[in-house]
């Protein structure tokens, strides 16, 4: 088998694709592999059509394929939508009651029968599928058992493991699936990547309503409570999680809330009044295929400027875009980190395709993240909670402390947190804010990681993306021999490591998931021209071929 190939499996929502992807990732993860999988369904409980893209290769990857070698149908429709995807020589795999004769390279099994003959379930078709796979490609039985046993609940491993094991010797081995000599590393999704992160830089308390794509994470920390010490809260809508979370943040608590466009359009005047009490808050949104509702399961990169600008009044926040798992778990951290180490909002900007895509995630980046204290009152004096000082950074103390009285303010206000309308003591305080925008700049100067560059360095030719098309993106600069910039951080916006990363550049390509080609708009405040646009707003993330198309199309070397 070659090292890098790409397995689709599909079905009705409720049948247990997703389910079957994951177990088929860790059995690939078992033998090295690198895995990345892409997960599209519909908004559906029953019904419709749900499938996971799983790929596997030997060097780390950050998106699937247009092309699948393996297609395992759980109905014929997915055999219908999908087939046309498959490489030349690709396989299907499927239940007798679902594959027509008339297909060439497949192999059926009676799944209804094996599944009665064991005593199971019709849900459970999908570990059928699953063993046939796992015979086919040489898969060993003991790894396939092993990673059933730590998938599957007690409660139903017997059943599922005679299953499996009827459905392993009904077929034959046809390929032989190298075992890579490179450690095995985790799965996570995105949203769970960002989850630990947080914890490690510290996170007490997460407030969410569930809102796809960002629930996971709400799901995540809530299996994580118990054994971080962690509050967990859903609340009755996003309104009421903004607010609670900043209370939450004034007892001294480092807190986060999760959401996506929608949700975060409810919060944004609890964010002004983070801004204006200086209470540190940090706001995950995770884009989906808006305006509105618009289609909420599907990708989409359209709140850029919305979060760059939203709250009313001068807003003083980290704005910060990580374009894969590793990436999302470190600025998850960061991000915490800078919004207490500046007493101000921030938001950690992901999108569907970095939320719910599962990743190979090296444990590694866990060891550069730690918890960074932020500025605490001496307890020397009286204690001014708004203090003026050279950087803008005001001494933190916390309610129930001894001999302290901590306010925070909606309104504008003095040194003590007292509502103040002097002209003279806005300015000053007004004043006192902006300062810490500029040591905001400067310190986002300094973080070596604020913009990344892959592919050739020298290139003329250079893309320039944000987010999760980072992954796609890459792929197709290095296989093109061109450049592809990454900026992380987007407010402040990191413009001298943007023109320097910019050097030589006489073509910039922008590539984004949406339709007004968003970032073009920061990069023009900035000076910075873009050639072309490559844009899609269909709710579905680039693949390299689809860039490496265009590219081509437009560009000569």
């Amino acid at each position: 088998m070659k090292k890098d190939f790409s397995i689709l499996i599909g079905g009705a929502a409720g049948l247990g694709s997703r389910k079957a992807g994951l177990m088929i990732a860790k059995l690939l993860a078992e033998y090295g592999y690198r895995i990345f999988i892409y997960d599209d369904y519909q908004s559906l409980i029953r019904g419709g059509h749900s499938y996971s893209k799983i790929r596997a290769a030997e060097k780390n990857v950050l998106s699937h394929r247009e092309k699948i070698d393996f297609l395992l149908a759980l109905d014929k429709k997915t055999i219908d939508l999908h087939q046309k995807e498959l490489e030349e020589n690709g396989l299907i795999i499927c239940t007798q009651e679902e594959c027509s004769p008339s297909f060439e390279e497949v192999i059926s099994l009676p799944a209804e029968k094996i599944i009665q003959n064991n005593g199971g379930k019709k849900i459970m078709k999908n570990i059928v599928l699953v063993a046939a796979f796992a015979k086919v490609t040489g898969i060993k039985w003991q790894t396939l058992k092993k990673v059933l046993e730590k998938e599957i609940a007690k409660k139903y491993i017997g059943i599922n493991i005679k299953i499996a094991k009827e459905s392993f010797e009904r077929v034959e081995q046809r390929f032989v699936l190298e075992k890579l000599k490179q450690k095995k590393v985790s799965l996570l999704t995105g949203n769970e990547a960002v989850g630990l992160g947080a914890i490690k830089a510290g996170l007490k308390a997460y407030f969410a309503y569930p809102m796809t794509p960002a629930t996971g994470i709400l799901h995540y920390l809530a299996n994580q409570k118990k054994k971080f010490n962690l509050k967990v809260v859903q609340l009755e809508n996003e309104v009421g999680i903004i607010n609670a979370a900043l209370g939450a943040a004034y007892t001294g608590a480092r807190t986060m809330v999760g959401t996506s466009g929608g949700g975060f359009a409810l919060m944004v005047e609890g964010f002004s009044l983070a801004a204006q009490s200086e209470i540190p808050i940090v706001v995950v949104e995770s884009q989906r295929m808006s305006p509105a509702s618009g289609v909420p399961t599907y990708q989409g990169q359209g709140d850029l400027l919305f979060v760059l600008g939203a709250g009313h009044g001068d807003i003083v926040r980290f704005v910060i875009a990580p374009g894969d798992a590793e990436e999302a778990c470190f600025w998850a951290a960061k991000i915490l980190n800078l919004a207490w180490k500046y007493q101000t909002p921030s938001i950690l900007l992901i999108d569907k395709e970095i939320s719910e895509s599962t990743f190979s995630f090296d444990e590694k980046i866990l060891k550069k993240i730690k918890v960074e204290k932020p500025l605490l009152w001496d307890r020397k004096g009286d204690y001014l909670r708004y203090k003026i000082t050279k950087n803008g950074i005001s001494p933190l103390a916390f309610p129930g402390e001894r001999g302290v009285v901590v306010k925070a303010n909606s309104y504008e206000h003095d040194e003590f947190g007292i509502t103040v309308e002097e002209k003279e003591k806005v300015v000053r305080m007004q004043e006192k804010r902006l300062r810490k925008f500029k040591e905001m700049k400067k310190e986002v100067e300094k973080i070596k990681e604020a913009v990344k560059v892959y592919g050739q360095k020298n290139s003329e030719i250079a893309i320039i993306v944000w987010g999760s098309t980072k992954g796609p993106a890459k792929e197709a600069a290095e296989k093109l021999g061109i450049k592809m910039i990454q900026p992380l951080i987007l407010q402040p916006f990191p413009e001298k490591q943007i023109k320097k990363a910019l050097k030589n550049v006489e073509s910039l390509i922008l590539v984004e998931t949406n339709g007004l080609g968003q970032l073009e708009k920061v990069l023009n405040s900035y000076g910075i021209k873009v050639s072309r646009k490559i844009l899609k707003y269909d709710g579905r993330p680039f693949t390299a071929e689809e860039i490496e198309k265009e590219i081509k199309k437009n560009f000569k070397k």
